[in-house]
């Protein structure tokens, strides 16, 4: 036994035995009585005494075990900074325990059994090495433990080509060689991804409760700007509560990672700093790299794990549609605006457009705005099923998505511009409305190995189908509109490659991802247009001529638009390198510094260019600079 344990143990074994001393002890003796007094009755002893006597031992030693593994895990944490052994991976799991001052302090019982009101390690758990709590700042109070977390951000990124964007690259948003912002670099210093976060875990019999909350500064309000204050508003990124059972079985609920996200092992909820079963990319970046799946949405999730070997879930999740569509009639509906009480609103461009109807010798005008956010009317949630093998030596998954979209197509919308033989006066654009419904999903999979003792790891993703766009970091359209206006399904395909190298302070990090999205066109007999995403025949001639803005309205403050340059995407693929070193990673944090590269491009579908059926496919790309500082809390 070591020295301190020896010590410890001894001063507990004495301040017993005097406590037992100090009750045997008599009073001082009175005066003696000249008549010997009559000797007291006995003092009977009942069963609720005996079994109060019980309780009372039963939690002095409970308190001693639990001391002692506390001092056993204090030692050993020691001893491994003492070593200066770190984890191989990417972020620290291994975390010391509760410091044992600390705990003595707050170690009070109560003889009658009740523990006092306040901070009391009677009511809490034994040490836990449980990643998410800190041996510094966690603290227990009536039986659960409450975690606070985060880091402290100073980040820059400077891009070769403007994007007018933060940290955040809107990555299907590449200019094209037109583009007035193709000549500008731009540079934005952030501190807007530092991120607070707080988590919370207790016991009770076989089930383990938890919950989960976690936040950044990403989000823009009406009234921010970058001029002075820089007065960005707080977003929600997590905010779970879980119920994990002895058993293996686990219900998680609230805003979480997709169970589409790849883990680390098992199934399991993963943390937004690193610390627990993440597999995400390790970029500075906030939109990671293309090719890589996820996304942070509502769901409630049904777990069962098998000896850690084996693990299957099944998800529901919030639902949405992505939508890129071109030169379709008013004749579908698919969702609308945010209202105003709970979602975003905002319009970020009109513009005026026309078209001639058939038959007429003038052309119709209508205005075309875009909306900040978007929201369609799902008809049913997102499904998510997911398979995930832990053998030994690497990690998989398999996983499967069903999606499903819906619309309102108004047959006779046409009416108004010419007309049709089934909509004749005195029908309107509504007559004959209907609802039209068109079910999506697709499969993927991931594998992931150690190697050199954990120092190399290695990664493939893929995943593909039909309206999964929004899945991908490059956020590529689900859906277009036939011409009859019922949905019209785009296929999608995303692959991510991964290579890392962990060390005790230095990690570095490589990753190369692409993400696809088909052609999905069709023609409109009565206007005599082609609509849709990608097709030929858009025009993509003015794609590499520069406009002016307009000052009158604008005031130098938005690029002129290319006109006839529609510039579907057909691919993105993107590469980075990185690295992050720690300065320090011990019980007061762990400060960091990093730095990204990542050059992106952003293939477009060819359309008609300046010569009559000679296409032309013109492209966006981007070089960009990524750096951060990072203090962690413990």
């Amino acid at each position: 036994m070591k020295p301190t344990k020896t010590l410890f143990l001894t001063v507990l074994t004495l301040a017993a035995l005097t406590a037992g001393a100090w009750a045997e002890s008599p009073a001082t003796p009175a005066p003696a009585s000249p008549a010997a007094a009559p000797a007291p009755a006995p003092t009977t002893v009942t069963a609720a005494d005996v079994q109060s006597l019980k309780d009372a031992l039963a939690a002095q030693q409970l308190q001693i075990e639990r001391l002692t593994k506390q001092l056993e895990l204090q030692q050993a944490w020691q001893a491994r900074q003492s070593a200066g052994t770190g984890a191989a991976d990417f972020t620290p799991t291994q975390q010391a325990p509760q410091q044992v001052a600390a705990v003595s302090a707050t170690s009070a019982i109560q003889q009658g059994g009740s523990a006092s009101s306040g901070l009391n390690t009677q009511e809490s758990p034994p040490a836990s090495t449980n990643p998410l709590e800190s041996p510094v700042v966690s603290i227990h109070f009536k039986g659960i433990t409450i975690t606070p977390g985060g880091f402290a951000e100073a980040a820059f990124v400077r891009r070769s080509r403007a994007l007018a964007a933060d940290l955040p690259t809107p990555l299907n948003s590449l200019t094209m060689p037109g583009a007035s912002q193709s000549n500008l670099s731009e540079f934005f210093g952030s501190g807007r991804q530092s991120r607070p976060t707080i988590y919370v875990d207790g016991r009770l019999n076989h089930v383990e409760f938890s919950s989960y909350v976690s936040g950044d500064f990403l989000s823009s309000a009406d009234t921010s700007s970058a001029t002075q204050t820089n007065s960005y508003s707080f977003r929600i990124r997590q905010a779970w509560g879980q119920a994990k059972f002895d058993n293996g079985w686990s219900i998680l609920g609230g805003q979480m990672w997709s169970l589409v996200t790849e883990n680390k092992a098992g199934i399991a909820p993963s943390d937004d700093l690193g610390k627990t079963n993440d597999a995400r990319p390790a970029t500075i970046d906030p939109s990671y790299n293309v090719g890589f799946t996820f996304a942070r949405q509502y769901g409630l999730r049904l777990t069962k794990d098998f000896n850690h070997k084996v693990a299957a879930a099944v998800a529901i999740e919030n639902a949405q549609g992505t939508l890129t569509t071109h030169n379709n009639t008013d004749n579908f509906l698919l969702g609308s605006l945010g209202a105003t009480n709970s979602y975003n609103d905002a319009l970020t461009s009109c513009t005026t457009n026309n078209y001639t109807p058939t038959g007429a010798t003038s052309p119709t005008y209508y205005v075309t705005c875009t909306p900040a956010a978007t929201y369609t009317f799902n008809p049913a949630p997102d499904i998510v099923a997911k398979l995930a093998f832990d053998p030994g030596f690497g990690h998989y998954e398999v996983f499967g998505l069903y999606d499903r979209f819906r619309d309102r197509v108004f047959p006779c919308a046409d009416f108004a511009i010419g007309g049709t033989t089934n909509c004749a006066a005195p029908a309107t654009a509504a007559t004959g409305a209907f609802n039209s419904s068109k079910n999506g999903g697709g499969f993927g999979a991931n594998a992931r190995w150690n190697f050199l003792d954990k120092h190399v790891v290695f990664g493939l993703h893929a995943f593909g189908g039909q309206g999964v766009g929004r899945y991908g970091a490059a956020q590529l359209s689900d859906l277009a509109i036939h011409a009859n206006g019922t949905p019209d399904l785009i296929k999608n395909y995303q692959g991510l490659v991964t290579l890392e190298w962990h060390g005790k302070k230095l990690d570095v990090y490589s990753y190369v991802g692409s993400e696809y999205d088909a052609r999905t066109t069709d023609y409109d007999l009565n206007t005599k247009e082609y609509v849709g995403y990608g097709s030929p025949h858009f025009n993509d001639v003015g794609c590499y001529s520069e406009t002016a803005p307009s000052i009158a309205t604008t005031n130098g403050f938005n690029p002129g638009s290319l006109s006839k340059c529609t510039a579907d995407t057909r691919a993105i693929i993107e590469g980075t390198v990185g690295f992050w070193y720690r300065f320090y990673n011990g019980p007061r944090g762990r400060f960091q510094f990093g730095t990204q590269y990542s050059y992106v491009t952003r293939q477009t579908w060819a359309g008609e260019g300046f010569t009559k059926g000679v296409g032309v496919a013109p492209e966006g790309l981007d070089g960009m600079v990524f750096t951060s500082f990072r203090y962690y809390l413990p």
